[in-house]
């Protein structure tokens, strides 16, 4: 295992970034439809296309 050392910026700045698009994604859910719709189902759908991403990722080789 590896013992380095993060700052909160570099543990959090991540999922962060997810939570704002994910925050702007509902909002856009709620102000119109058409591109507002579009927007909102593009917005949404990145933590799943991220949790999908890591979850198939293979694990590191034990050395």
């Amino acid at each position: 295992m590896i013992n380095a050392r993060r700052s909160l910026t570099q543990i959090f700045l991540f999922p962060a970034i997810i939570a704002v698009i994910v925050a702007f994604g509902l909002v856009s859910a709620l102000l119109g439809d058409g591109v507002w719709d579009t927007t909102s189902w593009i917005a949404l759908t990145v933590p799943l296309a991220v949790t999908a991403f890591f979850a198939c990722k293979k694990p590191p080789a034990n050395s």
